[in-house]
């Protein structure tokens, strides 16, 4: 996931990754629940051309409320709550307000795998995907002592549970396509200084998420890197990345759960390649078209105001680099008890509503 507008503009972006800065400001972009799917998913929290990336390739997509472009290949999972809740309101009459839901329904979002028993809901989310010949796009959340104890607090009981957990995960897997993003802020609050962790031991555990998760033929993984305002010398990450296995990843996921602009991440984003011997990049784009919130307050992670969608999910990059911009935070579900704000990870409709109206498409 320095400081303030220094102060305001830092914090905004130190704090940016939700569940990162824990033992700085708190966290909250993350909860905890069995599948993300409204309690605990858009969770990841703070927290960024590819024409062609290379990775699964697919012909055509079909979503809740419309279909994404033939050429892009990211799964739109029926019955979200931005669609339920496009239902609701066109039956309650409120049409433009449906319409504006429409943008986040119709868009692929990641499904987050964060309780105890990942294999069936894996599974279920995989073979939905391959029917409609798409791919699907999931986050692992259950490192022990996830979010450094705080909002999203956490996680597998033991690096013994933690190791079964991602065993049953790639179960669910199989041979199906995938893209997997490992752990969101485990490394960065590592580096941050987490005191509930061992470097070495979580470092160990990422490694073998990332190895194991690899293994399976359809799938691409993506650890973790934070976000531009949480570790702003991307230099300090590199170690650690290392130890947890990014050079046998696919790439690295930056601002997840975070508001900073493609802009601002991907050069962060290739500075750190550069560091890393040329990593490939996927960058969180689902609500960073405002780019962060720099007014004040120590909060500005936590459901910020004035927020946009970012860019819809693609392949279509036009930088070589990057793989793909993803939706990996689900807009519209909480960063947590700020601002009015429900249970980090619970459907919040206004805030969603927020978003989909000052988007820029």
């Amino acid at each position: 996931m320095v400081r303030a507008l220094v102060a305001a503009a830092v914090l905004a972006t130190v704090c940016g990754t939700g569940a990162a800065c824990a033992t700085v400001c708190g966290t909250g972009h993350r909860t905890a629940g069995q599948t993300g799917t409204g309690d605990g998913t858009g969770h990841a929290a703070a927290g960024p051309t590819r024409p062609e990336a290379a990775g699964p390739t697919r012909h055509d997509a079909a979503g809740p409320t419309g279909r994404a472009p033939d050429d892009e290949p990211f799964f739109v999972a029926p019955g979200s709550h931005a669609a339920r809740q496009a239902t609701t309101w066109r039956a309650a009459g409120r049409t433009a307000d449906a319409h504006l839901m429409d943008r986040i329904a119709a868009r692929p979002q990641a499904e987050w795998l964060t309780g105890p028993h990942p294999e069936a809901a894996v599974r279920d989310r995989t073979t939905a995907a391959a029917r409609h010949r798409r791919t699907a796009v999931l986050v692992a959340y259950y490192i022990p002592q996830r979010d450094c104890g705080a909002h999203s607090a956490g996680g597998a009981p033991s690096a013994a549970a933690y190791r079964a957990w991602i065993d049953a995960f790639a179960a669910g897997l199989g041979d199906r396509d995938a893209y997997v993003v490992v752990e969101p802020d485990a490394v960065p609050h590592t580096v941050a200084g987490c005191a509930q962790v061992v470097p070495a031991e979580r470092y160990a555990l990422l490694a073998y998420a990332v190895d194991r998760l690899g293994r399976q033929s359809g799938t691409r993984v993506y650890l973790d890197a934070g976000n531009p305002g949480w570790i702003p010398d991307p230099a300090r990450l590199v170690g650690p990345l290392r130890s947890s296995g990014v050079t046998r990843a696919d790439g690295v996921a930056l601002n997840v759960s975070n508001f900073h602009t493609d802009r601002t991440t991907s050069s962060y984003g290739k500075r750190l390649s550069g560091l890393l011997g040329g990593t490939r990049l996927v960058i969180d784009t689902s609500r960073n078209g405002n780019g962060p919130h720099l007014g004040p307050g120590t909060d500005l992670w936590c459901n910020p105001p004035g927020r946009a969608l970012g860019r819809p999910p693609t392949r279509r990059t036009g930088d070589p680099l990057i793989d793909a911009y993803l939706w990996i935070k689900r807009p519209g579900e909480s960063d947590g008890t700020c601002r009015g704000g429900p249970a980090a990870g619970r459907w919040w409709p206004s805030y969603a509503l927020d978003l989909a109206a000052n988007a820029h498409d």
